[in-house]
């Protein structure tokens, strides 16, 4: 099977455009409104994965996907296989009708909560700022979900014990926010994007 970004259909242009405009325009205005604060830029999309992804079949999640904007640049730009997990369902919806119409055959779109995955199912992880809107009601989306400061310290808890779990080497990329939910055993070992963009690699913690 042929890996998606090697035929692009006629109208998936957009995959790979270099502009956030370009590649947001694909989203109804309501979603494509958000981009700004809420979805990750098209140059972060493209880095990012790139880092997570460095060899083919990587399986990287994306916590708090909104309407797949990252899973979809990955999978346009490497190999990898990408899964977003995201509470709010009409984002869920908007991703999933986009990835059937491009046959998108490397990105799964998940309905549900952080809480409700194995981090074991997965290689590498990239988080931007998916829980913040919990602490800082200027960030919050809308009401269709439940938020609140006992939901952040759940949230980042349950993301800290997964990664401590994870195998020597395992990678992780936080873009903006202060990466709380990274656990010791973590070294940051690369800075991109104005440091706003940081590769976390777990390191052998019995040496």
């Amino acid at each position: 099977m042929q890996h998606p970004s090697s035929h692009p259909q006629p109208d998936s242009e957009f995959l790979h455009a270099r502009k956030d405009q370009d590649f947001d325009k694909v989203y109804p205005l309501p979603i494509r409104e958000l981009s700004g604060p809420h979805w990750s830029p098209v140059d972060v999309c493209r880095l990012a994965a790139k880092l997570l992804a460095p060899t083919p079949g990587v399986r990287v999640l994306d916590i708090g996907c909104g309407p797949g904007k990252f899973c979809m640049v990955g999978a346009a730009v490497t190999a990898g296989h990408f899964t977003g997990i995201e509470r709010r369902l009409r984002f869920v919806k908007t991703a999933r009708a986009l990835v059937e119409r491009y046959s998108l055959t490397t990105v799964q779109i998940i309905h549900g909560n952080v809480t409700d995955i194995d981090f074991q199912d997965y290689d590498a992880f990239y988080l931007y700022n998916p829980f913040e809107e919990n602490v800082l009601p200027p960030l919050r989306i809308d009401s269709d979900v439940e938020t609140g400061p006992n939901l952040y310290t759940e949230y980042v808890h349950c993301v800290q014990h997964q990664l401590r779990k994870m195998p020597t080497g395992t990678r992780v990329i936080t873009y903006s926010g202060d990466a709380a939910e990274i656990p010791e055993g973590y070294l940051c070992q690369q800075l991109a994007i104005d440091d706003e963009l940081k590769l976390w690699v777990k390191h052998d913690t019995q040496r």
